[in-house]
């Protein structure tokens, strides 16, 4: 029960954080690229991803690396045509 809580906070932060950045992008304050955006997308989705892990949701496991990993490149990109 006590792990149940803990992944369900997991979820819930991870999901908050994504749909923060998208609302806020939806709205035109800050851009897709923005490190800002990308940082909360990778969180988000890794934070759902080891909730996906946890409970043994293989595809979401999956999905939520992709996106994950998408936004951390993205980050990467921004941080190398900073320099």
């Amino acid at each position: 029960m006590f792990i149940d809580m803990n992944t369900e906070l997991i979820a819930y932060l991870g999901m908050i954080l994504i749909l923060v950045a998208f609302f806020l992008e939806t709205r035109n304050v800050i851009e897709s690229k923005s490190s800002l955006y990308l940082l909360l997308m990778a969180v988000g989705s890794g934070l759902l991803a080891i909730r996906a892990y946890l409970i043994d949701e293989w595809a979401f496991f999956i999905l939520e690396i992709a996106w994950f990993l998408t936004a951390i490149v993205g980050l990467l990109y921004l941080k190398r045509i900073t320099e």
